[in-house]
């Protein structure tokens, strides 16, 4: 090993250089935004349909929680086989209802990579968050609902009015979460599927952080974008904890 130099600051020079860096932490961006937007929909959805008393409810229920047991390992795996272009599920699927002209190259297409990446990771979170909404739904008081039907009120206006106001805290820590897992399961589920690829358009931060340190030695730099995507994170968790502090204080 020979010997070591201290390079001050040239480590953030070369990481603020790197084309594949700011390529990276704008798919992590694109990945963040996305991914808790349909988890958090999804959810909301699923958790509304729950919780009315529909046969076969708790079945789908457990079928739609399923997923988020699994790790990202069996999730990749499992959705590796189902993006295949020659053989696989989806592909099948849409040759099977004549629809040749939606198939697509799932995850060797740069133009789609990305967003099958993300889907993945929709499918297999959205149950946890219809579990979160579902518990939020039930604790609200059906006083509210009897009272805005007195009024009068259609289904759409007590949603907005009654369901979404009561459900405020529930939607700030389900974003919270999904936040949180946007910015570290996203490592998990490209690495596996993709490993960035192709020609880096599923790459992330942490997967780039974890090349550039084993497989180019680069620990300087890894190092680097270390500490610029923590800072990053700390942006986005001190405008979460003032919204949601704001939140409280509102109530």
């Amino acid at each position: 090993m020979g010997e070591m130099k201290w390079l001050g600051i040239r480590n953030y020079v070369f990481v603020f250089r790197d084309p594949v860096f700011w390529q990276s932490l704008g798919n992590t961006l694109l990945y963040a935004l996305c991914s808790p937007i349909f988890k958090n929909i999804l959810g909301l959805v699923l958790a509304l349909i729950f919780v009315q008393k529909i046969r076969g409810n708790y079945f789908f229920r457990v079928c739609t929680y399923i997923p988020y047991t699994f790790s990202y390992v069996v999730v990749g795996v499992l959705w590796i086989w189902i993006y295949n272009p020659t053989f696989g599920l989806l592909n099948s699927f849409l040759r099977l209802i004549n629809a040749e002209f939606l198939i697509k190259g799932w995850l060797s297409d740069p133009n789609i990579a990305l967003f099958s990446v993300i889907a993945v990771d929709v499918w297999k979170c959205m149950g946890f968050h219809a579990v979160l909404f579902m518990a939020g739904l039930q604790a609200i008081p059906q006083e509210l609902y009897e009272a805005a039907d007195i009024d009068g009120a259609s289904g759409l206006r007590k949603f907005i009015s009654v369901t979404i106001p009561q459900l405020n805290s529930t939607i700030v820590l389900s974003i919270l979460l999904a936040l949180t897992g946007a910015f570290v399961n996203n490592f998990d589920v490209v690495n596996i599927m993709t490993e960035g690829g192709p020609f880096h358009s599923t790459e992330v931060v942490l997967t780039h952080i974890m090349g550039t340190a084993f497989r180019f030695s680069n620990m300087g730099k890894a190092n680097a974008m270390s500490v610029v995507l923590v800072a990053f994170v700390a942006v986005f968790g001190f405008i979460q904890l003032k919204t949601m502090t704001r939140d409280e204080n509102y109530e």
